[in-house]
């Protein structure tokens, strides 16, 4: 493939190809041109076969960390690439900028124009729109099916692919929100929760405790706004819990308030010490360390893809 080709730039735009001990499928680190002509990278791996193959975007937390924390995710977390990719997906681990604090709330929708010929926005881009620049930079990729792209999220990844789906309809096929931390998405009221703290205009909610979903409903500042980022989703959401997990009443309200929008929501909850369960660990010698409910929880994750696929 050249790298004049028009529909993708493969030549130009990858940087890295790694293999991985005792795979013959590599990643493939690219980067994507982001909104505002910078670049965020993601790893990119292919099934066996002939393609274009369905593709997931795999994310986790805030943003930042760059290459360095991309190419750990991929050697130390690798198991649930090898299980999308035995099911027949290609697969890739991202990377984006920093979480702004309040930047989803206070930015409204992003909007953009050009002036003496280059480009000019209302507001920086934020961290779930370099999701948008690495969706729609793989979906140029040959072996990739553009029609057939999902996202699986776990934590502040999770409010991310919420956010994705009230501003950029129309991308995705279906998407997987474990543990999603979307107090910010659901307009909960924090600033008097005693265990909150609010340095330089950051909210500190490390602490936050809200196993209630009824204490979390009571929270939602603007019901009103909340409907209307969710009348926008238009895929099949799949919310994961953990039922120890001190935001569990968030969690769970995000999956009710999908659920009065959607008939195809779905809600799966397990038990497991570890937050952002379903990726689990590889240890020092190559061998992931998955147990009884990540296999069973991963296994619902490639169930509940395949039966969304087109």
């Amino acid at each position: 493939m050249s790298e004049h080709d028009i529909g993708w730039r493969s030549v130009a735009d990858e940087v890295l190809v790694e293999e991985l001990p005792g795979s013959d499928r590599p990643a493939h680190y690219f980067l994507a041109e982001t909104l505002d002509g910078l670049y965020t990278p993601y790893a990119l791996r292919l099934p066996d076969g002939p393609g274009p193959h369905p593709f997931v975007l795999i994310a986790y937390g805030n943003g930042g960390g760059g290459m360095e924390w991309l190419r750990d995710r991929v050697h130390r977390f690798r198991h649930v690439t090898d299980v999308l990719l035995d099911a027949g997906y290609a697969c890739g681990w991202s990377r984006y900028r920093t979480e702004v604090e309040l930047g989803y709330q206070n930015g409204g929708a992003l909007h953009a124009d050009v002036r003496q010929g280059m480009g000019l926005l209302n507001r920086a881009p934020l961290e779930y729109e370099d999701e948008v620049a690495i969706l729609r930079h793989a979906a140029g990729h040959p072996g990739i099916d553009a029609d057939n792209l999902f996202h699986v999220g776990v934590s502040h990844a999770g409010e991310m692919l919420f956010k994705l789906l009230s501003h950029y309809p129309g991308l995705l096929r279906a998407g997987v929100a474990a543990e999603p931390a979307n107090h910010e998405y659901l307009t909960l009221g924090l600033d008097d929760a005693p265990t909150v703290e609010i340095t330089d205009g950051l909210r500190n909610i490390e602490s936050l405790e809200l196993r209630s979903t009824e204490r979390a409903r009571a929270r939602i500042t603007d019901p009103a706004e909340v409907s209307r980022r969710l009348d926008a989703v238009d895929i099949p959401v799949l919310v994961l819990g953990r039922e120890q997990d001190e935001l569990q009443g968030i969690f769970r309200l995000s999956y009710e308030l999908l659920a009065e929008k959607r008939s195809d929501a779905e809600w799966r909850s397990w038990t497991h010490d570890i937050h952002g369960y379903i990726y689990p660990e590889t240890g020092p010698d190559g061998v992931p360390q998955v147990d009884d409910v990540q296999r069973e929880a991963l296994s619902v994750i490639v169930d509940f893809l395949d039966r969304h696929r087109g």
